[in-house]
């Protein structure tokens, strides 16, 4: 989700920086987008960093789990016994 939040900054902050030439009285729209660009960019990697360190206590991704099934065929105890 952070990815996706940092994704969403970036491309909101390009807009407004690259394609928006107005600017509201007193706020500059292209320096706002550059803002939001930088703390997109910023969140971005921060984002990978924390994601790669947490990895890294995880065991470097390559922990494995091993799944086992056991089928039991023996006869239930509710079975009723044959008939003579």
């Amino acid at each position: 989700m952070n990815i996706g939040v940092s994704m969403v900054l970036i491309t909101i902050g390009a807009i407004l920086a690259f394609a928006v030439e107005d600017s509201i009285r007193g706020v500059d729209v292209s320096m706002v987008g550059v803002i939001l660009l930088l703390v997109g960019i910023g969140w971005l990697i921060l984002t990978l960093v924390l994601m790669g360190s947490r990895r890294a206590r995880l065991g470097r991704g390559n922990a494995m789990v091993e799944e086992r099934r056991v089928y039991d065929d023996r006869p239930s105890v509710y079975d009723e016994p044959p008939l003579p």
